[in-house]
């Protein structure tokens, strides 16, 4: 009777432990309970009418600036500028010009491009710097000599000239020199008024002959001292 009933207390046992391990299982699949997460909906986007604003602003503005470049870069005319400074009298070369792209205003008499080799021979009828834009004042037809005058090339050591440099234009005196005993004697030297209308350096032998122009009763005589070696030129006042 004893052995008996261990066993069937030990089959009870055994029964009741085969019994608790699917419970336990069961348990560990399900796994813990999972709470729900709520769903929040999405925020209503509100209209701001500053920024509105500001963004139609910001569209009219590039429309403005973009019809304002257009209409700057479609106003533009080729016209006549100066490549380097021309002094007055001076004749106008092929070099001298250059043609550019400019806004224009009516007031300005500019030369159009196209009309750049028409300048060539011309004398400057002032002094215009380089970059200037040639105008048809700043241009003249006149040739030279003109009516009633003559010009004289007097060739000049750089020891009877000024230090300054001469510009076409520009009025001197020709003066007449000692001979060479050096005596000026009583008189005054003799002169000659001239305007300078040409300068030409001669690098062989370090002379400058310079064009002056005389009235054409004085042309012999200047020719002559000037062919002796024996004068020297003055420049006179600039101011006008």
């Amino acid at each position: 009777m004893t052995t008996t009933t261990s066993q069937a207390t030990g089959s009870s046992a055994a029964s009741d432990g085969r019994g608790a391990r699917p419970d336990r299982r069961r348990r560990g699949k399900e796994g813990p309970a999972v709470a729900a997460v709520p769903v929040v909906p999405a925020p209503k986007l509100r209209r701001r009418p500053v920024l509105v604003a500001a963004s139609v602003a910001a569209v009219c503005l590039g429309a403005l600036l973009g019809v304002w470049t257009w209409s700057s870069t479609s106003n533009t005319h080729e016209v006549v500028a100066l490549r380097q400074d021309v002094t007055r009298g001076e004749t106008i070369t092929q070099g001298d010009l250059v043609t550019v792209q400019v806004g224009l205003d009516p007031a300005l008499k500019t030369i159009p491009g196209d009309r750049l080799s028409s300048l060539v021979g011309q004398r400057a009828a002032m002094d215009m710097a380089a970059g200037s834009l040639v105008t048809a004042a700043g241009v003249t037809k006149a040739v030279l000599p003109s009516e009633g005058m003559s010009v004289v090339g007097v060739a000049l050591p750089p020891s009877l000239m000024p230090g300054e440099r001469l510009l076409a234009g520009d009025l001197v005196r020709i003066v007449a020199t000692p001979g060479q005993q050096g005596d000026l004697g009583q008189e005054p030297p003799a002169t000659v008024a001239a305007t300078v209308v040409g300068i030409y350096p001669n690098g062989e032998n370090g002379e400058t002959v310079v064009s002056l122009e005389v009235p054409e009763g004085q042309a012999a005589e200047l020719a002559a001292r000037a062919a002796t070696g024996k004068v020297a030129l003055v420049l006179d006042s600039r101011e006008r």
